[in-house]
């Protein structure tokens, strides 16, 4: 980044304990126990398209969060620099690029992702169970512990919108099918709106994350999402993290609505 970030201040991890090769849904139960860091859950989204912006939110947020994602806007206008950085500042990275192409071209993405020291990152669930395996093998050759998420109905999209391009039925059902793929192929967690997640988890179990984007505190603007529930709404669904952009990123006190998000999922 153009200035260096500040360091965060290390924090005892509440999951420590917790094996390297332990199954992922150790680590999804030990976030949704009481008495967990909530800052575990939580995801800012660095939706912007500078450098500067970024920084000055991350900034802003301090210790409130753990978790930041880098998204395709800001990526494309920065670069791979922007993650390195947070990175570097003790940081994690949910790279959100949502990878979709021939099965080679995305571990080779998957492979450099891992390079860059991403906690996290996304591919979509219907590019074929092929694809996914690669990218999850990929990700495990250098860094096993990399979560690879498999991305289901965008949060934007309704049954009409489905329709459109040719998949009948819910969402709630197209969402359970590619889920399924998803964790069949190695994936150890989906991306999908809290409206789907109760199904998930009480059809499919614990033994996978679900992020949940799209969340917005009571009272906010929807934007361009169509389905969406507030954080406490999205942890109770079953979600294992949210992702929360624009209601922190643009208050006057970032830190603050983050806190105040944090009591939410407590």
């Amino acid at each position: 980044m153009q200035a260096a970030l500040p360091k965060r201040i290390p924090h005892n991890n509440p999951l420590k304990d917790i094996p390297d090769d332990a199954p992922h849904g150790s680590d999804l139960q030990a976030k949704n126990r009481p008495g967990i860091d909530p800052r575990e859950k939580l995801i800012v989204a660095l939706d912007v398209a500078s450098t500067a912006a970024a920084q000055k939110i991350v900034a802003a947020v301090g210790e409130s969060a753990l978790t930041y994602k880098v998204g395709m806007q800001l990526y494309t206008a920065e670069g791979p620099q922007v993650v390195k950085d947070l990175v570097a500042s003790g940081r994690r990275v949910f790279l959100d690029l949502k990878y979709h192409d021939i099965p080679n071209t995305v571990a080779l993405a998957v492979r450099e992702a891992a390079r860059l020291g991403v906690s996290m990152l996304t591919v979509h669930a219907s590019g074929s169970s092929k694809m996914l395996r690669t990218a999850v093998d990929a990700a495990r050759a250098l860094n096993p512990s990399l979560l690879v998420l498999a991305v289901t109905v965008l949060t934007s999209l309704d049954e009409n919108d489905l329709e459109q391009v040719g998949i009948e039925g819910s969402v709630e059902d197209e969402v359970l099918r590619l889920t399924k793929l998803a964790l069949a192929s190695g994936c150890q967690g989906i991306v999908t709106s809290a409206r789907e997640s109760s199904r998930l988890r009480s059809e499919l179990g614990n033994d996978f994350a679900i992020v949940t984007p799209g969340v917005r505190p009571a009272g906010s603007d929807h934007a361009d999402q169509a389905r969406v529930v507030t954080p406490a709404e999205a942890i109770a669904a079953g979600a294992s993290h949210i992702v929360v952009g624009r209601p922190i990123t643009e208050a006057k006190d970032p830190s603050a609505e983050a806190r105040s998000i944090l009591q939410q999922i407590s």
